[in-house]
C-alpha cells in the first residue's frame, strides 16, 4: 500500500472535517430533552420516560464524539466512529458487568480500584478489536476512536443510572431521573471518554515501533493503563474520600464514637456544605489531570502521529 502523502495526511494542518455540527447536535438535542421533560411533567405520560433517558444519556457523549470526529484523519470514517461508539458502549458495559459480577463478590476497600481495572481493560480491548484493520495508525486517530469507545460506554452506563434513579422508596420519581441525567451530563466529558482517549493515543503510538506497523501491548500502554485506572478509581472514590476528609476536619467525638459502633452519625449543615465542596473539588482535580494528560498526547501528534502503513 502506498503511504499517504504529506498533503493527504496533514496531521498538523487544518482538520479533515470542519464545521460546528457538534454544537448543533448539543443545542438541538438539549432543546428536545428539555421539551420532553416539560411535556412529561405536565402530562404525566410515562411513555415519554424512555425518550428522556435516551436523549439525556446520549446527548453529551454524541456531541463530544462529533467534535472529536472533526479532528480525525480521513481513515476514521463516520462508520468507524459509529461502530466504536455502539460496540464500545454495548460490549463495554456487558463485559464490565460480567467481570464485576464474577470478581466483586463483596464490597471492599479495593472495590474502586478493581472496577477501574475491569472497565478500562474492557474498553481498551474493544478499541483494539475495532482498530485491527485500519490501514495506518496515528496518535490523533487513537485519541478520537478511544473517545468514541469511551463515550459509548458512558452513554449506556448513564442510561442505566438514570433508569435506576427513577425507583425511590416513595415510588417512581421523574425528578430524580432528570437530576441524575443532568449531573452525569455535566461530568461525562471528563470521565470514560477522556480516559479511553488517553489509552487510545498510547495504543496507536506503539504502531510506530513495531515491524508490521500494528498496535501492540507495550510497557508504555501498560503504564498509561495504570494511569487511567488510577484516575478512574480516584473519581469513583471521591465521594468516600470527601466524607472522611469532612469528618477529619470537622468530626466531633460523638460522631467518631457512633462510627466505631457501626452507627451512622448525624451531620450538620456546615458539614454537608463542606462535603459537597470537597467532593466537587476532588472531581474537578481528577478531571483537570485527565485533560492535561490528553493535551500532552494531542500535542505529541506532530511527531508521533505520522501514519504508519502496513
Amino acid at each position: 500500500m502506498t503511504p499517504p502523502t504529506t498533503a493527504e495526511r496533514a496531521p498538523d494542518a487544518v482538520p479533515t472535517r470542519t464545521g460546528q455540527s457538534w454544537v448543533r447536535i448539543l443545542l438541538g438535542g438539549l432543546a428536545l430533552w428539555l421539551a420532553t421533560v416539560l411535556v412529561t411533567f405536565l402530562t404525566g405520560n410515562a411513555n415519554l420516560i424512555p425518550t428522556i433517558i435516551l436523549l439525556g444519556s446520549f446527548l453529551v457523549p454524541a456531541a463530544f464524539v462529533a467534535y472529536a470526529f472533526q479532528h480525525a484523519d480521513a481513515v476514521v470514517t463516520g462508520q468507524r466512529i459509529f461502530t466504536a461508539f455502539l460496540y464500545g458502549g454495548v460490549l463495554g458495559v456487558l463485559g464490565a458487568s460480567v467481570l464485576e459480577a464474577a470478581l466483586l463478590q463483596q464490597v471492599s476497600s479495593v472495590a474502586f480500584l478493581v472496577v477501574g481495572l475491569i472497565e478500562e481493560a474492557v474498553k481498551l480491548a474493544v478499541l483494539w478489536l475495532l482498530a485491527r484493520k485500519l490501514p495506518y495508525y496515528t496518535v490523533r486517530d487513537g485519541i478520537v476512536l478511544g473517545a468514541a469507545v469511551g463515550f459509548g460506554f458512558a452513554a449506556f452506563e448513564s442510561a442505566g443510572y438514570a433508569f435506576n434513579a427513577m425507583f425511590t422508596p416513595g415510588g417512581l420519581s421523574l425528578l430524580e431521573l432528570v437530576e441524575t441525567e443532568a449531573l452525569r451530563a455535566v461530568l461525562v466529558p471528563v470521565g470514560h471518554g477522556l480516559w479511553t482517549a488517553i489509552l487510545g493515543g498510547a495504543l496507536f503510538a506503539t504502531a510506530a515501533h513495531t515491524p508490521d506497523r500494528r498496535p501492540r501491548l507495550s510497557g508504555s500502554v501498560v503504564g498509561w493503563y495504570v494511569v487511567v485506572v488510577l484516575l478512574h478509581a480516584f473519581w469513583d472514590a471521591s465521594q468516600s474520600i470527601a466524607v472522611w476528609l469532612t469528618l477529619l476536619l470537622t468530626g466531633t467525638t460523638t460522631q467518631w464514637t457512633m462510627i466505631r459502633l457501626g452507627q451512622v452519625p448525624g451531620v450538620t449543615r456546615a458539614q454537608i456544605n463542606l462535603f459537597t465542596a470537597l467532593n466537587w473539588g476532588l472531581l474537578i482535580l481528577d478531571g483537570l489531570v485527565g485533560v492535561l494528560l490528553l493535551i500532552l498526547w494531542w500535542r505529541r501528534t506532530s511527531s508521533a502521529s505520522q501514519p504508519q502503513t502496513q
